[in-house]
């Protein structure tokens, strides 16, 4: 089983130099910088120490919906990072309003998005967060404790049957 380590940056170079040495002109990785050093020897002491190896994830946020150089080339640069230091990045939450509007009132992209939580109706750009955070859930691939492994189960085990009428033996069992 390996733990999981979650570096979160903007999807802009002043956050990848966080990573990476890079190259003014072409904007190409010529090193790692101080964080990626760090996060380089924490992993192989953990290894040391215990055996247990660390998921390395850089997520991309505040991404833009359209593309750009600037996009593209972050891109790059965390492709080419990736390969030499060993993590896998995914792109992560766009840059929506929608986010900004759900910390004040506790409340995240997760949470019942109706009338009564929200006020309002909720928009398309709601259901977008939504959207956008079950699939980086996804993307990252945690591992589940055995708790939730059983709620998983059950959760599918539901869903599975949820259609049906119920029987009398279902309920008086």
């Amino acid at each position: 089983m390996a733990d999981t380590l979650i570096t979160p940056i903007n999807d802009s170079f002043l956050d990848l130099d966080v990573l990476a040495a890079l190259d003014p002109v072409n904007f190409a990785v010529t090193g790692e910088s101080h964080h990626a050093k760090m996060v380089r020897e924490a992993r192989r002491q953990r290894r040391l120490t215990d055996g247990r190896m660390t998921d390395w994830v850089v997520v991309r946020n505040r991404l833009s919906t359209l593309s750009s150089r600037n996009k593209r080339l972050v891109g790059e640069g965390l492709t080419e990072l990736a390969k030499r230091i060993g993590f896998r990045w995914v792109d992560g939450f766009a840059e929506r309003v929608v986010y900004r509007e759900f910390f004040p009132r506790g409340l995240t992209a997760l949470d019942d998005l109706d009338k009564a939580t929200l006020g309002t109706r909720p928009s398309k750009s709601h259901v977008a967060a939504r959207g956008e955070v079950m699939a980086l859930l996804n993307l990252l691939h945690l591992p589940l404790s055995a708790i939730g492994k059983r709620r998983a189960a059950a959760r599918a085990e539901w869903y599975s049957v949820m259609d049906q009428p119920l029987k009398v033996h279902d309920v008086i069992g």
